[in-house]
């Protein structure tokens, strides 16, 4: 059951309220659900648990739900990263499609519309008995840069076998997508979104620390974005024309917070452009602060705000919104919560992006768009919660 919306006009936050149509998907208000991996998918199958927690977010209010990455059939395209994601989902087969099904059933009829974001973990996978990690040059980059929590694991991953695979694997792994792209449609998901951010797999043939070939896959920055370009292009004949398509990006990644895959607004165009040519709808900029100046040497626009001038197409801001610290800044303490909806509306009123992608705070609660709309007080956060199934 939908709930009972009170007057949007009287609502703090009335400009997000309003809705967008994107390709042929329209949502009722611009607050999105951000991926969120919660390793709760055992056979890699969303069970009841999962339908119900999807289900509980379009009830709170939520405009549009992306679902935690869902991997396709490659086999090093997930598994276990170093930090015990296991149980993790995929697109392999009719059950998959089945099971991904039962969560659009439940969310549809609350209003809120639900895309899944589709993913492979490339160098950030530990490797195992079924398939060496997957990285376009066979390297992780500097386990030395990673974040302190996450550096023991890093330097595991670094030190195994992580062979160059060879342009027909690569085109292989192309083709993996836009399989789990067919069943995703096949589920009934109203889009897609891409993960191609964070350094996992296409982010990886982005970034010139773990991309080093020549040749079809590799090169200068441009030609670094033909894995994205023809994953996105696989992604679009298999959804079609009418469906919308989202593309993650970020300049950091989990091997170093500091890494930039662009240090001027000419270097970023020239990587958003053939993504936004090849059939992307809408660019999300993840990055650790929603309003964190992209090039303070030029302006203090965001990431996201020169996405859209670089590209004229929709984007998106994601990080921190709804707290006082940063994503990887509670993996092992709380952080308040801390009601910076002025400064998203004043980024978004002034045309910066076109959603804003909400994460730990719709992890912890359900009802958290509901609250900000009637202009309650926002929960804290519990790093607990990242296992939660509420």
């Amino acid at each position: 059951m939908t709930l009972v919306k009170e007057d949007q006009q009287l609502s703090p936050i009335a400009p997000l309220l309003q809705p967008l149509t994107i390709r042929g998907m329209t949502i009722p208000n611009r607050l999105v659900m951000a991926p969120m991996t919660r390793s709760f998918c055992p056979d890699n199958l969303p069970g009841d648990d999962v339908v119900g927690y999807y289900q509980r977010r379009g009830e709170g209010g939520t405009g549009l739900i992306v679902t935690e990455a869902i991997g396709t059939d490659h086999p090093a395209a997930v598994g276990d990263t170093g930090l015990g994601e296991m149980n993790l989902p995929l697109f392999a087969g009719q059950d998959t499609v089945d099971a991904w099904a039962r969560v659009v059933r439940a969310v549809h009829p609350t209003g809120a519309k639900i895309i899944p974001q589709l993913w492979h973990q490339g160098p950030m996978r530990m490797p195992n008995a079924e398939a060496p990690a997957f990285s376009p040059s066979g390297h992780y980059g500097d386990p030395e840069k990673a974040a302190d929590y996450y550096i023991e694991k890093a330097k595991l991953i670094a030190a195994t076998d992580m062979p160059v695979p060879s342009d027909e694997e690569i085109a292989d792994v192309v083709e993996g997508f836009g399989r789990a792209a067919a069943q995703a449609m096949a589920a009934g998901f109203d889009g897609l979104a891409l993960h191609g951010a964070h350094g996992y797999l296409i982010d990886s043939f982005l970034w010139e620390e773990t991309n080093r070939r020549t040749g079809r896959w590799g090169g200068d920055r441009s030609q670094r974005t033909s894995f994205a370009v023809e994953v996105i292009k696989a992604c679009r004949r298999a959804i079609g024309e009418d469906k919308p398509l989202i593309f993650r990006f970020s300049q950091w990644k989990q091997q170093d917070f500091r890494a930039r895959l662009a240090e001027t607004p000419q270097e970023l165009e020239e990587i958003l452009g053939p993504l936004a040519d090849a059939g992307v709808d809408l660019l999300e900029a993840s990055v650790r602060y929603f309003n964190t100046p992209a090039f303070p040497k030029e302006s203090d626009l965001s990431l996201a705000g020169w996405a859209k001038k670089l590209t004229g197409k929709l984007t998106g801001a994601v990080g921190g919104i709804g707290f006082s610290k940063g994503m990887y800044d509670t993996m092992s303490s709380s952080s308040d919560g801390a009601n910076n909806l002025p400064l998203v509306l004043e980024r978004f009123e002034a045309g910066e992006f076109d959603i804003v992608s909400v994460g730990r705070a719709l992890l912890h609660d359900p009802y958290w768009v509901r609250k900000a709309r009637l202009g309650e007080p926002l929960p804290a956060f519990n790093p607990l919660s990242l296992t939660c199934l509420t």
